[in-house]
């Protein structure tokens, strides 16, 4: 049986930096053996504005995580997020070759390359290549065509890209933390890698990773990719509104909310209450819990009605059998579940990171959702996961040799 490997992955988040370190057997499987977290001073609604701090906070995270785990980090697969995440869907077409017309693994990398040659700004960099099916002659819905017989031979791809200077901003905290860059990823897909059930992917589900600065959306059918998108707002707009409407400073007011808030007023009885503390030394008060979840819960509903606006605008959304799975650091919040049930009217359920070894208790937490995806994807990736990894990774991989060399 051969050894393990090490994985791991950089959630460079609005008011968190989080770091997962795996063990990665042979067959695949992932065991957590250490996780870091250290607060994000260097990021605003997932943008890199203080690279010095954000690669403090790399550096102070990542250290955290081996000690637990007892090994070193040299090499991350780090997230990337922001309202400059954008993606579209494409189509590739090839002939097949070969005098026995029969689709090989070199025609599904050609037609999955013809699919993302389309025209971008000169400032945006591809970060995935997602196949969505694949259609041989007039044979629709194939997930791997390779040894069919044809003619032609098409894909349906999704594919994400960013800005090129957030992804060479990101990269280059990464290095100057000491750290070698083995991908980035855009945050959406890290969530639903961890998150997701392979049912849940083929019947149909929205996922939303509400965290501090950005809420992720992404909605999958037939096991398959079929959207994405960023809303600029989360959880650190609801702690804002907090701090003003309970006149109290943000520090207290994102303790608040964790330890007594709630997203549905309706939940909370009118007699409860919480000590709120002053600003400036003022000195503190008693407030009806029931008020503090009238501040929340209209914040809560404007993000996921934001959310439902995104996804009313795809076809066929009405037969997500899978319903809704929230995640990300809001998603513990008492109520929100409750919320995004009322605002789709779909079943919601909370997800948090799966399959993730015996340590693994450690990371169940919504919080960790895209650290945990980072090394799930890391994992497949050293693992030559499908006949288009190479294909999907092909943005990074180009931007790296043309543009950061010195990353290998």
């Amino acid at each position: 049986m051969g050894a393990t490997r090490i994985v791991s992955g950089l959630d460079i988040g609005t008011t968190k930096i989080a770091v997962v370190i795996a063990d990665v057997a042979p067959n695949g499987d992932v065991a957590i053996i250490g996780i870091g977290e250290r607060p994000s001073y260097g990021l605003k609604g997932g943008n890199l504005v203080d690279l010095e701090a954000t690669v403090a906070g790399i550096q102070a995270a990542v250290e955290q995580a081996e000690q637990m785990a007892g090994v070193s980090v040299r090499g991350v697969y780090a997230s990337i997020a922001g309202d400059h995440i954008r993606s579209t869907n494409s189509r590739g077409v090839i002939a097949i070759s070969g005098r026995e017309r029969e689709v090989s693994a070199e025609d599904v990398e050609r037609v999955v390359e013809a699919a993302r040659t389309v025209a971008l700004p000169s400032n945006r960099d591809i970060l995935h290549v997602i196949p969505q099916e694949f259609i041989v002659d007039d044979q629709t819905g194939i997930r791997d065509p390779v040894g069919m017989s044809g003619v032609r031979l098409e894909s349906e791809v999704h594919i994400i890209t960013a800005s090129s200077t957030a992804v060479r901003n990101v990269a280059k905290a990464i290095t100057r933390a000491g750290y070698r860059v083995d991908g980035l990823v855009a945050e959406p897909m890290a969530s639903a890698w961890a998150v997701l059930e392979e049912d849940e992917r083929r019947l149909g589900v929205i996922l939303l990773d509400i965290g501090a600065g950005t809420t992720d959306v992404v909605v999958y059918f037939d096991n398959s990719v079929h959207h994405t998108a960023v809303i600029t707002m989360g959880g650190a707009q609801i702690t804002n509104d907090i701090a003003i409407g309970l006149r109290t400073p943000l520090e207290a007011a994102e303790q608040i909310k964790t330890a007594q808030g709630c997203a549905m007023a309706a939940l909370v009885g009118r007699n409860e209450s919480l000590e709120i503390p002053g600003v400036g030394g003022r000195t503190a008060r008693a407030v009806s819990r029931h008020v503090l979840a009238a501040i929340i819960e209209p914040r809560v509903e404007e993000i996921l009605t934001l959310a439902r606006s995104e996804v009313d605008r795809l076809p066929g959304t009405d037969i997500l059998a899978a319903g809704i799975v929230v995640t990300g650091g809001t998603a513990a919040l008492r109520g929100v579940a409750e919320m995004a049930e009322h605002v789709f009217e779909m079943p919601v359920r909370v997800g948090v990171p799966l399959g993730v070894g015996a340590m693994g208790d450690l990371a169940v937490d919504p919080r960790y959702a895209t650290s945990v995806g980072l090394v799930r994807y890391g994992a497949g990736q050293r693992h030559g996961r499908g006949a288009s990894s190479r294909a999907r990774d092909s943005g990074w991989r180009e931007w790296v040799k043309a543009h950061m060399p010195f990353l290998g």
